[in-house]
This record gives structure tokens, C-alpha cells and sequence, in this order.
């Protein structure tokens, strides 16, 4: 996604509806954070979120207990943020993650939750390295359309009005390409090790059904960046419910994976 739309994009295309955007964008699965429970979060933990948007992950943090600095660049979603978590434990800071002012080695976790493949990879984990404490952890994860091991058949409904692989309906192989960080396993690795601060990094997959009505699926696929640029976005809208509630009779099951990658700050 951010090899094919600029990043500056990503900074500002969220936060037009931000409502709407935090009921239409799903939930992660309760593995992410038994996994992030695991490295540390819990209560009084230090926390740094990277673009948390809505606060679909930050909520989860917060509700572990733990003390969140979030970083996000909208100051629509930014003020979304803070007047749907009100919590004194969580702190908003409106800035770009490059421009944020954090204090160095002072947190326990770091989360970038579908929001990382809009920065500069090397230069951000450079950062993010420096800010984990000594054996602190660092977790990038993603919600991603598609299961390779299963048919997809609103993709194939949808492959001609939502542009091909330019679609986040796009089976896992090519979105995950397209995303250009969650399914790149080699590639994102191979940048952690390349910093020289982490510990080998740990990957782990998961596949779950996402079922929508028609009203929800035209709300998720208005949340999408690909689909928000379209300059006939109404009618690709129109036809997103046209297609569900005729060809699926009201009830359209999309494929999903989730993708998580852990990795400890060197002591």
C-alpha cells in the first residue's frame, strides 16, 4: 500500500469519519494481546503506540493496565482518540512518529497496529529501538483480507469493480505483497537485524472469518485507502452493496488474516 500511495497520504485519510472508521475497522483477536501480555504489557507498563488512529489496539492496552503514549498525526483522530478514551493512563501526542518528542529508554512495548507500512522502515525502527528499554519489545501486526488456503468468493465478485490487486479484497498473496510489510516475512526481518538492536524476530499467522452485512461492508471498504482515492468512489460503493445483498443474499464472509511480528530490544 504505501509503495503505491504516498505516505503523507496515510497521515490524513483516516480521519474524515473517524465514527466511522472506528465501528466499520475490525477488532484484533484476543491472541495479539495474550501474545503482547506475554513481553510485558500489564499494569504500569510503558507503552508507545504508533498511529493508533481510533484506538482499536490502544483500548486493549489501556484495558491491560498499562500507561499508553500514543502518537498520531491526524488531530482529527487524534481528538477522536482522546474523547473515546478518556483514560488519565493514555497521552496524545499530535505528531508525525519521525517529529515525536519521546523520552529515550523509557518504555516496556512498542505497537504499531496496521499502521507501520506507512513509515520509513529503517529510519523508524531506529527510533523505535531507541526508545524500548533493554529486553523491551517491539510488535508490529495487521488485520489483512484473505486466507490462501481458502476460496474467496466476494474477491472474485469484486476483483473488476474494486481495480484487481489494487483492491484490499485482493487474495493474502497480493495484499500482503501490496502492504508491502505483513506478508514480507524475510524482508521485515531482515530490516530488524539490520539495525543491530534486535533479537531475532518471532512471526506469527491467524485466519478467522469476518462476517458483514451489507451495511458494514460497504462502511469497512470505506475505511480502505485504496478505495478512498477512487475518484468514482460513490458508485464503487453502490455497487460493493449491490453485489452483497444480491449475489450474497445479505451476508458476505471475507477471509482474514492477522499477522503479528515480536521483537526484543537487545540488553
Amino acid at each position: 500500500m504505501s509503495g503505491q500511495i504516498d505516505r503523507s497520504f496515510g497521515r490524513q485519510a483516516f480521519g474524515v469519519d473517524p465514527a466511522n472508521y472506528d465501528a466499520a475497522r475490525p477488532s484484533y483477536p484476543d491472541w495479539v494481546f495474550e501474545e503482547l501480555a506475554a513481553r510485558g504489557l500489564g499494569p504500569g507498563a510503558a507503552v508507545f503506540e504508533i498511529g493508533p488512529g481510533t484506538g482499536t489496539a490502544t483500548r486493549r492496552l489501556l484495558a491491560a493496565g498499562a500507561e499508553v503514549t500514543a502518537i498520531e498525526p491526524d488531530p482529527r483522530l487524534a481528538a477522536f482518540l482522546r474523547a473515546r478514551s478518556p483514560e488519565r493512563a493514555l497521552e496524545v501526542q499530535n505528531a508525525s512518529f519521525e517529529e515525536a518528542e519521546l523520552p529515550a529508554g523509557a518504555f516496556d512495548l512498542g505497537v504499531a497496529a496496521t499502521s507501520f507500512h506507512w513509515l520509513d522502515e529503517d529510519a523508524a525502527l531506529a527510533k523505535i529501538a531507541g526508545l524500548l528499554k533493554p529486553g523491551g519489545c517491539w510488535a508490529a501486526l495487521w488485520n489483512i483480507f484473505g486466507d490462501p488456503t481458502k476460496p474467496d468468493p466476494f474477491h472474485d465478485a469484486t476483483v473488476g469493480v474494486l481495480g484487481g490487486v489494487e483492491s484490499p479484497s485482493s487474495g493474502v498473496r497480493t495484499q500482503l505483497t501490496r502492504l508491502g510489510f505483513g506478508g514480507e516475512v524475510e524482508l521485515r526481518q531482515a530490516a530488524l537485524a539490520r539495525t543491530g538492536d534486535f533479537e531475532p524476530a518471532q512471526v506469527r499467522f491467524d485466519h478467522w472469518p469476518l462476517i458483514l452485512d451489507p451495511d458494514q461492508t460497504v462502511a469497512l471498504y470505506a475505511t480502505y485507502s485504496n478505495v478512498q482515492v477512487r475518484p468514482d468512489l460513490e458508485a464503487v460503493l453502490a455497487e460493493l452493496r449491490r453485489i452483497a445483498e444480491t449475489e450474497f443474499h445479505g451476508q458476505v464472509v471475507r477471509n482474514m488474516t492477522t499477522v503479528l511480528y515480536l521483537a526484543r530490544r537487545r540488553a
